[in-house]
């Protein structure tokens, strides 16, 4: 039946060029984003899944900021605590050289001074081996913590080590010199005690500052690994979705046409009245 008040052709011919439209637009969309979830509206589980990966990621960026900075501060005290060992050894040979008792009285005033030199030179390093305010060297100072994990429940805590003068790791005084033999020879016992104590200390720092290096290696692959798992969940496949786009620019000429077509139809009424 022929009728100017219906045209049921037309009426499919533009809902199937609606259809047409709607999926190009989402096609564009996604080459345009490169996401095929980029809103809730696309999928609402997919994207509330990766809102909360993104969440997580976000994170790690923090954790990876602390371990940073606190994997700094300890390196700085591992290398000024290598300073002041090595720095215990010179004194350990200056005190050894004025322990001996030929010495004239000029050659025993040049040890010590040499002595106090680097006896000083060691509090000049505690002082300044300080990164970001944090010192793990000086007298009182507090342990360092790093967060470890997303939610900040777990922590990586490296120690304080004491290298002061007159400490609990280096015995030795402020006022410790060499201008006898008998000082010498109680600087050379009290050198060999806190020379054990301040490798001691070194080596919980080395330990310390390895595992957070491992921990921060760690957090880098999970981040990756948690932003390659969103991207699969969301990106979109960009050379299927060229392709797609390719065939529904077709279709939807196609349509266009199949409409004007539909249309025509009904002007074939006027005929009847020739």
């Amino acid at each position: 039946m022929t009728s100017v008040n219906t045209n049921y052709g037309a009426m499919v011919a533009l809902q199937q060029l609606n259809k047409t439209n709607s999926e190009l637009e989402t096609t564009q969309s996604r080459i345009n984003t490169g996401l095929k979830v980029a809103s809730a509206k696309d999928n609402g589980a997919i994207f509330a899944i990766a809102q909360g990966m993104r969440a997580d990621v976000a994170s790690y960026d923090v954790v990876q900021q602390s371990l940073d900075r606190t994997g700094s501060t300890v390196d700085t005290a591992v290398a000024a605590g290598e300073a002041v060992s090595d720095l215990l050894v010179e004194m350990k040979e200056k005190a050894l050289g004025a322990k001996d008792d030929t010495l004239t009285t000029e050659q025993r005033a040049a040890y010590n001074e040499d002595f106090k030199a680097l006896r000083d030179q060691i509090t000049t390093i505690v002082d300044n081996a300080e990164f970001n305010g944090a010192n793990l060297l000086k007298s009182g100072a507090s342990d360092i913590v790093a967060l470890a994990n997303a939610d900040g429940t777990s922590t990586l805590t490296v120690g304080a080590e004491d290298l002061s003068l007159a400490g609990s790791t280096i015995t030795l005084t402020a006022g410790s010199d060499i201008d006898t033999v008998t000082k010498a020879g109680a600087a050379i016992t009290a050198l060999e005690t806190s020379i054990d104590n301040v490798n001691a200390s070194l080596a919980r720092l080395g330990t310390g500052s390895k595992a957070i290096e491992t921990h921060s290696t760690f957090v880098t692959k999970l981040s990756d690994a948690m932003e390659n798992g969103i991207g699969n969940l969301v990106d979109a496949d960009l050379a299927k979705e060229s392709a797609k786009l390719q065939s529904l620019q077709t279709k939807q000429q196609l349509g266009v046409q199949a409409l004007s077509i539909a249309n025509s139809s009904s002007g074939l009424a006027l005929s009847f009245f020739r």
